[in-house]
C-alpha cells in the first residue's frame, strides 16, 4: 500500500459502549485486558464461549465517553445481542453508530509521518477529531483510521489522500494468515487459540477472568494446541465444511472460502511437518496451506 492511499473497509461495523460500568462489563467478558485501552493504544480482542471457542474478534477503541468496538459488519447485530446478554444490572448503554462512522486503512508510512507532524509517538492518536491507531495485530497492516464521514473527507484533503480498491489489502491479510472476509463462519467452529488469538495479540493470559478463560488457559499451560487456522490457496472453488486429505487422511476443514480461503488444519495424526509443503487434495481440487507460523 502507498503512502497517499487509503482504503475503505466498507463491511466493518462499529458499536459504542458507554456509560460509567462500561470499563468493568468489557474487562470480565472480552479477551485482551482494558486497563490497556486509552487515548493513546487500542487492543485487539474477542469474546468466547464459556468452552474457549471463538464467537466473535473486534478492536476496542478509547472513545471520549466510554469504548468503541470495530468488528465484522455480519457481526454487529448479533455481537450488541451478545453484549446486552451479559449486561444484567451494569449501567452502561450499547449503541449500533455503524451509520454515523467510517473505517478506512492508511499504511504504517502515513501513519508515522502523521504522529511526526502531531508530534505524537503514541500507538493511537486522535487527528481532526478521528482516532488513528496501528493494527496490533501486524504493523504490516498498517493503521486503521475511524472518522466520520464527513470528517473523513477533510482528512482526506488535508492528507492529499487518494481512495484505492481494497483487493490488495485483503490479499496481504490473507497471506499474513489473518482472515477479514468470511470471519462470521467461524463462529462456534474451533477454539480462540486455535483462531491464533495469541499470536495475534488479542487474549491476555495475566489479567483474570473472562468467559472462556478457564479452559483456555489450560490449552496454553498444557500446550495442548492441536489445530491451527491456516490461509490456503487453490485456484478451485471449495465449500464450508470440505475436508482436506493428504495420503488418504484428513488433515483439515474449510472454514472460510471464497477469494481468500482458510481451513483448520491438523497439527498432529499426521505431524504438520509431514504435509506442510504438498499439494493437498479436496473435493474441489489441489489446495496448498500457506504456513506463517512453523
Amino acid at each position: 500500500m502507498e503512502k497517499e492511499q487509503i482504503i475503505i473497509l466498507e463491511d466493518r461495523g462499529l458499536i459504542s459502549i458507554t456509560g460509567d460500568d462500561a470499563k468493568d462489563f468489557l474487562q470480565n467478558i472480552i479477551t485482551n485486558d482494558v486497563n490497556k485501552v486509552s487515548v493513546a493504544n487500542t487492543v485487539f480482542s474477542g469474546l468466547f464461549t464459556p468452552q474457549g471457542k471463538y464467537l466473535f474478534e473486534f478492536f476496542l477503541i478509547k472513545s471520549k465517553n466510554g469504548y468503541m468496538i470495530d468488528c465484522d459488519q455480519h457481526s454487529t447485530l448479533e455481537l450488541i445481542n451478545y453484549l446486552n446478554k451479559y449486561k444484567l444490572r451494569s449501567n452502561i448503554k450499547i449503541k449500533d453508530i455503524s451509520s454515523d462512522f467510517v473505517v478506512g486503512i492508511i499504511s504504517l508510512d502515513k501513519f508515522i509521518k502523521i504522529q511526526a507532524d502531531e508530534q505524537k509517538n503514541t500507538g493511537t492518536i486522535e487527528f481532526r477529531n478521528s482516532q488513528i491507531f496501528i493494527d496490533t495485530r501486524n504493523k504490516n497492516l498498517g493503521a486503521r483510521v475511524i472518522s466520520s464521514l464527513e470528517r473523513l473527507y477533510l482528512m482526506l484533503k488535508k492528507l492529499n489522500l487518494k481512495i484505492v480498491d481494497p483487493s490488495k489489502y485483503f490479499l496481504q491479510c490473507h497471506s499474513l494468515g489473518i482472515p477479514t472476509k468470511g470471519i462470521h463462519n467461524l463462529k462456534d467452529q474451533l477454539f480462540g487459540l486455535e483462531a491464533n488469538f495469541e499470536e495475534l495479540q488479542a487474549i491476555d493470559f495475566k489479567k483474570g477472568c473472562y468467559i472462556g478463560q478457564e479452559n483456555t488457559a489450560r490449552m496454553k499451560l498444557k500446550n495442548k494446541l492441536r489445530r491451527r487456522l491456516l490461509p490456503i490457496e487453490t485456484n478451485s472453488k471449495l465449500n464450508i465444511g470440505d475436508e482436506l486429505i493428504f495420503d488418504k487422511q484428513a488433515v483439515g476443514k474449510v472454514l472460510i472460502n471464497g477469494l481468500y480461503p482458510f481451513a483448520l488444519i491438523n497439527l498432529f495424526d499426521p505431524q504438520y511437518l509431514i504435509f506442510k509443503d504438498k499439494k493437498i487434495d479436496s473435493k474441489s481440487g489441489k489446495v496448498k496451506i500457506i504456513d506463517r507460523y512453523y
